[in-house]
């Protein structure tokens, strides 16, 4: 006969695992919140005219815009997840909250996977994989600005942690000097207590005019392989249709 009666304490409230829960890019991108369609259609134009003088039959040589549309096809996304009405009402921990948390989790990864693809169908690249340096971050900024991307505060990156560990060790990124939200201190997110922010950054770090964001997604993460990328907000859009975006628990 066992002398001891053991007991397991099973706590109410859930513990979150590990998981990227919001989309990181969405906010780095142009986006179009749609509310009926199947389609975005965003109008750009080149901007690469260059001025002229007038004839010497006192006209002003006349030209056409030149205007690209461009289309985001909005498909469906879906993350259903099954659980009966007692199994809900038997389980540990708020089941419901569970639920709706990790479906708009999955959705919000989704909507960062595919601003990746489509970013890794550009074709200006620094060239073969090396290691992360201050070297090929201004190799890659410059090729930007070389194609007359502006200078305007817009240009984003998104890094791996590896990437971002390899920042660290540049003086001008470290440093408090050059930088508001300082590496080695603060996080790049604000920092919440009690519902209020009390600042810090704006979701990335801000360095030679760049927004610096971290994700957990980059392609090859891990590897020698990473892929990481350098945009301007105005490359890339992203639509969705917030109206009818749901993460209800009821009953089929």
């Amino acid at each position: 006969m066992a002398n001891t009666a053991f007991q397991n304490q099973y706590r109410q409230e859930f513990i979150k695992g590990f998981a990227q829960r919001q989309s990181i890019l969405r906010m780095a991108v142009t986006t179009e919140a749609m509310i009926k369609g199947s389609a975005a259609i965003f109008l750009t134009s080149a901007g690469s005219a260059t001025a002229t003088t007038r004839g010497v039959n006192g006209l002003i040589p006349a030209r056409d815009n030149d205007l690209t549309q461009t289309t985001a096809t909005l498909t469906e996304q879906h993350d259903l997840v099954h659980a009966t009405g007692f199994n809900i009402f038997a389980s540990q921990g708020n089941m419901n909250a569970i639920m709706q948390e990790e479906s708009m989790g999955t959705i919000n990864r989704k909507i960062d996977f595919d601003i990746l693809t489509e970013m890794a169908t550009g074709t200006l690249e620094t060239g073969t994989a090396v290691t992360a340096s201050k070297t090929l971050i201004l190799k890659a900024y410059v090729h930007l600005l070389n194609q007359g991307v502006p200078n305007d505060g817009n240009i984003f990156a998104a890094i791996s942690p590896a990437f971002f560990g390899y920042m660290l060790d540049i003086p001008g990124f470290a440093s408090a000097d050059y930088v508001v939200v300082k590496p080695h201190v603060n996080p790049p997110v604000p920092n919440v207590l009690d519902g209020k922010k009390n600042g810090y950054g704006e979701g990335w770090y801000k360095w030679m005019n760049v927004n610096w964001i971290v994700h957990p997604s980059i392609v090859g993460i891990g590897t020698s392989t990473e892929r990481c990328f350098m945009w301007h907000r105005s490359a890339i859009g992203h639509a969705v249709n917030t109206e009818s975006m749901e993460s209800e628990v009821g009953y089929n």
